[in-house]
């Protein structure tokens, strides 16, 4: 096969290239919980991922793995997912490339940061290899991954102003309380009543019935359009 050659006359294999790595943000809300993210131990599953780690103290980053040779993004991540944390059947979509050539201490990385946001029953770990912890918890991560976070978060909050409940993340059927309540986890705010209520309520469906077990006025029960 002909080397292909640019106008300098080089070849690709002439110019210094990054190491590709894909890193994914997983987030969720456990019951009565706050908006959390799974991280895992860095140097889990030794020898398929990004991170290595020493020493006596656990050093803890999102899920993430080296592209190997002639391997898809979406197959990359649903490895690391695999083999770091125990977690299949997520279907992560790509969030934002992260190509500071300084981001990663290790040296050159480009990240291909992914994002999913998945129901608490649906999230099924490893425990010896992941944990979910609360954003605000995460503390300080290795290999650029507060910036992923971040950016998977603010990405979140921006779906959840403009719609109710993008991600399913609540059980039908719901009312408007249980509603505003998971919005305000996300949000990490509380937020006015009558202007979520105005905002989100042309966009539900009234089941006609109410909810059972509540003190006070029963509450309708409401599924998303």
């Amino acid at each position: 096969m002909e080397i292909y050659r640019d106008s300098p006359d080089r070849a690709l294999t002439d110019y210094p290239r990054p190491s590709v790595a894909v890193d994914t943000a997983v987030l969720t809300v456990p019951p009565a919980g706050e908006l959390s993210v799974l991280l895992v131990r860095a140097g889990a599953a030794s020898g398929t991922g990004t991170g290595s780690g020493t020493g006596t103290g656990t050093t803890w980053r999102l899920p993430g793995t080296f592209l190997h040779e002639g391997e898809l993004l979406a197959d990359a991540v649903l490895r690391s997912l695999r083999t770091k944390a125990g977690v299949s059947g997520l279907s992560p979509r790509q969030l934002h490339v992260f190509d500071d050539p300084a981001r990663d201490n290790r040296g050159w990385v480009l990240s291909v940061a992914h994002l999913d946001v998945v129901p608490w029953p649906s999230l099924t770990i490893d425990e010896s290899l992941a944990k979910v912890v609360p954003v605000a918890d995460a503390g300080a991560l290795p290999y650029g991954h507060n910036d992923i976070l971040d950016q998977a978060v603010a990405t979140l909050r921006t779906r959840y102003a403009a719609a109710p409940d993008p991600a399913g993340l609540l059980q039908h059927p719901f009312t408007l309380r249980q509603l505003q309540h998971l919005h305000e986890t996300i949000a990490g705010e509380p937020l006015m009543r009558d202007s979520f209520r105005r905002a989100m309520e042309p966009q539900l469906a009234a089941t006609g019935e109410l909810a059972a077990g509540t003190v006070g006025k029963p509450a309708r029960l409401f599924v998303l359009r």
